[in-house]
């Protein structure tokens, strides 16, 4: 018996260790499966994939833990009742119901995103909806005092949408209505009940148009913090999404309220999104609004998380054909596309499986000697290469809190460049190809500045004309060769018109400096 009992006792310690520590992964796993929905969206705006480019993303997301796409078409979804809006990138439906058929194989619940009241540039631009424009010049809004045209156009539009889409759930979007209360019956009405009520008297007419056809509406939570007053007014079921891409949680407005409302909320961070442009990726912001936010998501009890993914700001340049006569939309700002996103997408999904915060650095590492084959050494090579000096330029002039030049941000550049050019993966080499590229884009686009700016200084006249001439020309024959890169590293994953859609944007600027000097 004298040896029985030391054994006793290390079993017992043993045995509650066991216990404590089931406990502790059991309420672990318990405030995990609070995010019942882990989420991704894919914004077809502009850079339409192709089916095969979605399908495969859809299996990698699948993969990787993800249960629930968010898809916002646009004008590539193909409207059957209202086939004006869709645009030369609209899939099928027999696409369409593909896409989605495969994705529930996947297990992947597809939610329509279809905007109801701003970001409606692509419905509003086609005169037959000018009656429901806020603005006749600025037409990325409808006028919410028009409740039975508006009542009208996205019933038909949202019943089309879920002909196609099965989820319990369709995003009804709501956010940045920038022209609330602009037009004259709106200034009457938020003169007597106030923007909040202007405003949520046009979401809950929405909210009950999804409501009636037994589904969920999902709202982007904005505007909704900002004037907080006339919440309560939509459907108890109804989904807010408080994005938040770096910023202060009460940035919109009182955060405390929107939890205090007893709607289900969902956070949603980004891996693409403003400032970010076809010539910045503010690599370290992503990062660290996943090390930030996810955590966040979890402590406030949210019950999702959606990825989001901006191919554009949702902000168009008009081109008039008279002066009340659309005739073309360009997006103010474009991305490179999601094909280079692969680290900050496993960083996201990463982030939402575990416990504790996301390691920067130890993350980008393993995702460096796992997907590349690189060393610790490489992969902080790597690492600092991909955060080097990410700051836009306006005017000539360097968007930095430092004083640094347009010719310091090029060297920085340049330098990065020839980091990224030095590293050797050892598999995954066409992913990899996409950081050079980015990065040779970059410098390209601030080298065409660095000519810009001579243009613009008031040393330039005709007798310089034949230096910046010779400039020019180089950057002429670097386009071509980017082009051609460009195009081999993302041909199959975008629609081939998309790929000349981007060359033609990417290169404006310098097509237009170049003509001056060689006429």
């Amino acid at each position: 018996m004298k040896n029985l009992r030391p054994n006793f006792k290390r079993f017992t310690k043993h045995s509650l260790f066991v216990v404590l520590l089931l406990c502790s992964i059991a309420i672990q796993s318990r405030a995990q499966d609070r995010l019942k929905v882990k989420a991704f969206h894919v914004d077809l705006r502009i850079q339409v994939m192709t089916m095969p480019a979605l399908k495969q993303l859809a299996l990698k997301l699948h993969n990787q833990g993800i249960n629930t796409l968010i898809m916002e078409w646009e004008g590539s979804y193909p409207y059957s009742g209202e086939s004006v809006i869709s645009n030369k990138y609209a899939y099928t439906r027999a696409e369409i119901k593909d896409f989605i058929k495969y994705c529930g194989s996947l297990h992947i619940d597809v939610i329509p995103l279809q905007q109801t009241f701003g970001h409606v540039e692509y419905i509003l631009r086609h005169y037959k909806y000018a009656a429901l424009r806020e603005d006749d010049k600025d037409f990325s809004q409808v006028c919410p005092s028009e409740p039975e045209l508006n009542r009208e156009l996205f019933t038909k539009l949202i019943k089309d949408m879920i002909s196609l889409h099965d989820s319990p759930y369709v995003h009804i979007g709501g956010d940045e209505t920038f022209l609330l209360g602009h037009c004259e019956k709106c200034k009457k009405k938020a003169a007597e009940v106030g923007l909040s009520r202007l405003y949520f008297d046009h979401i809950k007419l929405i909210c009950d148009i999804v409501s009636g056809l037994d589904k969920k509406p999902v709202v982007w939570a904005d505007i909704a913090l900002k004037y907080p007053d006339y919440i309560h007014l939509l459907p108890k079921e109804t989904v807010f999404v408080d994005w938040n891409y770096g910023w202060n949680p009460n940035l919109f407005g009182n955060r405390d309220k929107l939890l205090a409302s007893g709607y289900e909320v969902w956070g949603a961070p980004s891996i693409r999104s403003e400032p970010d442009n076809f010539y910045i990726e503010k690599w370290w912001n992503h990062f660290e609004n996943i090390h930030n936010f996810i955590p966040q998501i979890k402590a406030l009890h949210y019950q999702g998380v959606v990825m989001t993914s901006w191919s554009t700001s949702g902000a168009y340049s008009t081109v008039f054909d008279s002066n009340d006569d659309p005739v073309a939309l360009y997006p103010i700002r474009r991305v490179y596309p999601l094909s280079a996103f692969n680290m900050l997408i496993t960083a996201y999904t990463e982030a939402v499986k575990s416990n504790q915060p996301l390691d920067i650095s130890a993350f980008i590492r393993d995702y460096c000697k796992t997907n590349y084959g690189f060393s610790l050494a490489d992969a902080d090579l790597f690492r600092k290469a991909l955060f080097t000096a990410p700051y836009p330029v306006a005017f000539g002039k360097v968007k930095s809190k430092t004083d640094l030049s347009l010719n310091n941000l090029a060297d920085s550049t340049r330098n990065a460049l020839n980091t990224l050019n030095k590293l050797k993966p050892q598999k995954n080499q066409q992913e990899f190809e996409h950081y050079r590229l980015m990065a040779e884009i970059r410098l390209f686009y601030l080298n065409t500045l660095q000519l810009e700016a001579a243009m613009n200084s008031d040393e330039f006249n005709e007798s310089v004309k034949g230096k910046y001439r010779a400039t020019a020309v180089v950057l002429k024959d670097q386009s071509v060769k980017l082009d051609e890169k460009f195009n081999r590293l993302n041909g199959g994953f975008l629609k081939a018109g998309e790929l000349a859609d981007e060359k033609a944007l990417r290169n404006a600027k310098l097509n237009e400096l170049f003509d001056k000097l060689v006429r």
